[in-house]
């Protein structure tokens, strides 16, 4: 004796036997099967989206775009050279200086040895096997 099949025309995911007593379709419609599947790997995620890129040359050269740190607010207007210190202008922007390039007698040159060192040693340690 075969057994009947179920009235539903899906694939029911419910908790109730496969042949209902009633002829109505399922009472748990919210268990259809495209309702029951989760999101998985398979689901691709939200693209994060960055910060608005400001064009307006105006607000470039008279502001400070992105150093407002508050979610909300007016952005950072820049203010004359006279009223920021001097040590600000004599700050090294370019590449690193060689060690060739400092004063033996600075403090910048003691570190700078010591990274070369330590990258030295390290370099070393990596090709030791174990």
């Amino acid at each position: 004796m075969a057994l009947p099949s179920s009235p539903h025309p899906f694939s029911c995911l419910c908790p109730c036997p496969p042949v209902h007593p009633l002829p109505s379709p399922c009472p748990y419609p919210a268990l259809s099967p495209t309702a029951a599947k989760s999101k998985g790997k398979g689901v691709p995620k939200e693209a994060l989206k960055g910060p608005e890129v400001c064009t307006d040359p105006t607000m470039l050269a008279t502001h400070a775009m992105g150093v407002n740190y508050f979610k909300e607010g007016p952005e950072v207007a820049l203010k004359p050279d006279s009223e920021y210190p001097d040590w600000l202008f004599k700050i090294h922007l370019g590449p690193p200086k060689k060690l060739e390039e400092l004063d033996p007698d600075s403090l910048e040159y003691w570190r700078r040895l010591r990274k070369y060192n330590t990258w030295q040693r390290n370099r070393l340690k990596k090709g030791k096997k174990l």
